[in-house]
């Protein structure tokens, strides 16, 4: 076999990278995606991956054949194998590629690349280019990356390292060589680089000289999203890893045209969406106090963007905390529903254990049954079509963009707000990126929600017109459209026209001890479906801020303003006005459409209050816009997780079960099961000729009437799936 050695190249980040600016790049992803097939064949086939991730002591510490062994037990058809960067595990050629102190003469991911493909998996192998040691800060100090302070940078976890610059010659020209070593000997379905795109801003010399040219400017000396600098540094990096991207992927294909490159995250997932023909997701594990759910958010969230492409999920079996402890054992039950989430919205899972000496086998088991289950039911698992009607609209240029305003803070908590109203209340739903909003891109969908979607051009505000138009329904909160893309304050919402108001010109808050009054009528369907499991009240409280706006039409008025009044002392806590004409909701029908617009932070100050009147008043007035018979309808005791699929001959429909005392707090200590009835609705000019519990293996009894398939599920414990066989 052909070894090559590394050789030094000059210039300003090597040779064959300075080729790959934005113009260059996009002639060479055209030509590779011309004239190699968008998805060879192996891409669409593993379904349950094994990532093993080494570490330096393993050969000769750990037995690969146990390994093997479970592989084989699990059913797994996919591998993620760790091969070199910051330590190589097998016996390279390459000046500088640290080649692991316990290797000796053995290739030791030789002998485990060989086991499964023997076991017929298809081989990824992983690369780290992050971290270096001191022989390549000694040959080359300009691959290291440099703090704002002028200081070469030490690794943070272990001194001993140094942090390499992501976007010099020690990616460009050193890992590509190491790259193309790997794919020479293994011939792998591709590479998956973990932490290859750099940490924070570098001030190498390279970085320093590449932005001043093409930008003019110095880099930012710090991290300020809403700096002007920092921004054209942020666009800069990702053209530049882009780049990364393109040679990688290119070189690798040289080898093997079948293969990829497979970054681990990149800043842009329209980026990813258009580049990746398959995608590795490292969403491993909840921390802090992040909702279960979370894994299907990401999940949705990279499907706006890859369609139906292959999407993988790697999972952690340990605790992915702030201390990182790296060998833990997660508990069964929220391992269970960790993936249950990802594998309920289309994800592929991906176990991931550092290290091949096992300290504690408890997951293992928890593992083993999930992926017997997934593999009993494989066929089911092949989506061809999510059957969602509902969209959440998420954007990358408002998280750029847009914030620095009090009101402006925690700004994600829009979207979470929307995603456990929509949970809780058991709409299926997807996430639709904002830059994908074409009839094609929307046809699917009858209702947008637009959770403070601030910052949108002219021409997304036209998209989304243009969606109302045809028929769709549109759900808008707070700030949404009072940007344009590049966060400029405009002088009235973009989407005036749609929501009917006007900017009164201030924001107000925080409303203190403020309500809002709920005018009752049951003489009015529309007042009623709005306020629906609120009657016996006529307030709730109001949300945290609040957009000031003038209607430029007639509407109803179900919800208006209770001013603020004082909370102390308590003598003086009494309203100072009753109630006002002023609404917090504008509702209006837009053609076959329906157009519903929110002043008030209402979803972000769900999701802080977690306020069961301000869920159940969404979820009223996401119902009302979406005017149409649900896809699927689910009843019964808890917090269940509905995703709806097709199937090539069957649809599905995901129960996952989130009803525990822990569910905002990991870990889960137990699964608590539930029941639920279920009625779905057939796709037109189906038949249904059976319907399984797949994961319980029962054989459920079902009503078919007009349409509808009704059928009981006695117990849902982590993961049900109501399969239905159509013909």
């Amino acid at each position: 076999m052909q070894r090559r050695a590394f050789v030094k190249t000059t210039g300003l980040i090597g040779s064959a990278f300075t080729l790959a600016g934005p113009s260059a790049l996009a002639t060479s992803h055209s030509s590779i995606n011309h004239t190699v097939p968008a998805a060879p064949y192996w891409l669409d086939g593993p379904m349950r991956w094994a990532q093993l991730a080494f570490v330096e002591r393993d050969p000769g510490h750990y037995d690969p054949d146990f390994w093997l062994a479970y592989f084989k037990r699990i059913h797994a058809d996919g591998a993620l194998l760790s091969a070199g960067g910051v330590v190589a595990f097998y016996p390279t050629a390459i000046p500088l590629h640290h080649r692991s102190d316990f290797l000796g003469n053995a290739d030791t991911l030789g002998y485990l690349v060989e086991g499964c493909k023997k076991l017929g998996m298809k081989i990824m192998l992983r690369t780290d280019p992050h971290a270096a040691r001191q022989n390549v800060y000694d040959a080359h100090p300009d691959w290291i990356a440099v703090t704002a302070e002028g200081q070469k940078r030490r690794h943070w976890a272990n001194p001993a390292l140094w942090v390499t610059c992501a976007l010099g010659p020690y990616n460009a020209d050193f890992m590509t060589q190491v790259n193309r070593e790997i794919m020479e000997r293994y011939q792998p379905e591709g590479i998956f680089s973990n932490r290859w795109a750099g940490h924070d801003i570098c001030y190498c010399e390279h970085c320093t000289r590449n932005f001043n040219t093409a930008t003019g400017l110095a880099l930012p000396q710090k991290i300020d999203r809403l700096d002007p600098t920092y921004r054209k540094w942020t666009d800069w990096r990702m053209n530049r890893l882009r780049s990364v991207w393109a040679l990688w992927d290119s070189e690798i294909r040289k080898q093997k045209p079948t293969s990829r490159f497979i970054p681990n995250g990149f800043p842009d997932k329209i980026v990813t969406g258009r580049e990746a023909d398959l995608f590795f997701a490292d969403q491993q594990a909840r921390r802090g106090l992040m909702a279960p759910w979370a894994n299907g958010k990401g999940a949705k969230e990279l499907r706006s963007t890859l369609g139906m492409k292959p999407l993988i999920g790697i999972f952690s079996v340990g605790i992915e905390e702030e201390f990182r402890w790296k060998d833990s054992v997660q508990s069964d039950a929220e391992i269970r529903i960790w993936v249950a989430e990802g594998t309920a919205n289309g994800m592929r899972p991906c176990f991931v254990k550092f290290g091949g000496d096992i300290y504690d086998k408890r997951w293992m088991e928890a593992v083993a049954k999930l992926y017997d289950g997934y593999h009993r039911n494989e066929t089911y698992l092949r989506n061809t079509a999510s059957m969602a009607r509902v969209g959440v609209v998420y954007s990358e240029q408002t998280d750029r963009n847009y914030g620095g305003k009090p009101w402006q803070q925690k700004s994600g908590d829009h979207v979470d707000g929307i995603y456990h109203a929509l949970v809780e209340g058991r709409i299926p739903f997807d996430m639709v990126n904002d830059r994908l909003l074409t009839p094609d891109d929307l046809s699917r969908f009858k209702l947008l929600i637009l959770p403070n979607i601030a910052a949108l051009s002219d021409a997304q505000c036209k998209q989304l017109q243009a969606f109302v138009d045809l028929g769709g329904s549109l759900v808008a909160t707070f700030e949404t459209s009072l940007y344009d893309e590049e966060g400029n304050p405009r002088p009235n919402f973009g989407l005036a026209g749609l929501f009917g108001v006007s900017y009164a010109g201030q924001v107000e808050g925080p409303m203190r001890n403020s309500y809002l009054h709920l005018r009752h009528d049951a003489k009015d369907s529309q007042t009623s479906q709005i306020l629906n499991g609120l009657v016996d009240t006529p307030r709730i409280i109001n949300a945290v801020y609040k957009v000031d706006v003038k209607p430029t039409g007639t509407f109803p008025s179900p919800v208006t303003l209770i001013p603020t009044y004082p909370d102390l002392p308590m003598e003086d806590v009494y309203p100072r006005v009753a109630e006002t004409d002023t609404r917090e909701l504008y509702l209006r029908q837009a053609g076959k459409g329906r157009v519903a617009y929110i002043p008030g932070d209402l979803d972000r100050s769900f999701w802080q209050l977690l306020n069961t009147d301000h869920g159940q008043l969404l979820r009223n007035v996401i119902q009302w816009a979406l005017d149409e018979e649900p896809v699927v309808a689910v009843t019964g005791p808890g917090v269940v997780d509905v995703t709806v699929w097709r199937q090539a001959k069957s649809m599905t429909v995901h129960l996952v079960n989130l009803t525990n005392p822990m569910m905002m707090k990991g870990p889960f200590r137990e699964l608590i099961p539930v029941a639920a009835q279920v009625t779905v609705r057939v796709p037109a000019g189906a038949h249904v000729r059976g319907v399984t519990l797949l994961m319980s293996g029962q054989k459920p009894a079902f009503d078919v009437k007009n349409g509808l398939v009704a059928v009981n599920v006695p117990s849902i414990l982590d993961h049900e799936i109501v399969a239905l066989d159509l013909v």
